[in-house]
C-alpha cells in the first residue's frame, strides 16, 4: 500500500483545499488576469475561510468576467449592487466595490509599468522567496516584503491589500514558498 502524502496541515481539511494546495498554491503565476484574480480573492478572504473563498471562486469568474481587467473596471454600479443578491460570493459591499476600484487601479499601474506581473513580482527582486519552514507554527502572518507590497498597493488606490493579504497572496502566486519542508510539494 502506497505512503499517503505529506500535505501542510492547512490543505488536510477538505478536498477543495486539498486540489487547491497540490495543484495551485504555492505554483508562481506571471499572468496579469490570473494575478488580480489571486489578488481579489484574497481580499474576498479576509474575515472568512479559505475554504468559502474556494468553493465560490467560480461564481466569482462568472459574475466579474473571468477577472477580464478592462471589463471589471468598466462594470457600472447597478451591476455591482446586483452582486448583493447573489449567494454565490461574498455578499460584502466594500469586497464588491473594491473588485471594480482595483480593476481600475490595476489599468493605471499596467499604463505606467506595463503589466501587474512584473510590479509585483519585484518586491521579490523576480524569483520566488524559498523558505525552509518545519512547522506551520514558523510560517508568518506577513513580513517586511509584503508590508511594502501593501503600502504600495494602498498608494496606488487598491483596497483590501492589508499586509497578511499581501503575503497570502504572495504564498498563493508562488512569490514565497512556504510549503514545510516535509509537505511533498516543497521544492
Amino acid at each position: 500500500m502506497a505512503k499517503p502524502l505529506t500535505r501542510c496541515a492547512w490543505a488536510d481539511g477538505s478536498e477543495i483545499e486539498r486540489d487547491y494546495h497540490d495543484s495551485e498554491w504555492g505554483v508562481p503565476l506571471h499572468d496579469d488576469r490570473l494575478l488580480f484574480e489571486c489578488l481579489i480573492l484574497e481580499g474576498a478572504q479576509a474575515g472568512l475561510s479559505w475554504r468559502t473563498v474556494l468553493a465560490k471562486r467560480e461564481r466569482y469568474r462568472e459574475v466579474f468576467h473571468d477577472f477580464d481587467i478592462a471589463r471589471v473596471a468598466a462594470m457600472k454600479d447597478r451591476e455591482l449592487d446586483k452582486l448583493m443578491l447573489d449567494p454565490g460570493i461574498v455578499r460584502n459591499r466594500l469586497k464588491i466595490s473594491a473588485t471594480r476600484g482595483n480593476a481600475q487601479a490595476a489599468l493605471k499601474l499596467i499604463e505606467e509599468i506595463g503589466s501587474l506581473d512584473a510590479h509585483l513580482w519585484s518586491f521579490v527582486d523576480g524569483r520566488p522567496v524559498k523558505n525552509r519552514w518545519r512547522d506551520r507554527s514558523q510560517v508568518p502572518a506577513s513580513t517586511l516584503v509584503s508590508d511594502r507590497m501593501s503600502k504600495d498597493l494602498k498608494k496606488r488606490g487598491f483596497r483590501f491589500v492589508g499586509t497578511t493579504i499581501c503575503y497570502a497572496f504572495m504564498q498563493a502566486t508562488g512569490m514565497v514558498d512556504d510549503h514545510i519542508v516535509s509537505c511533498f510539494r516543497h521544492r
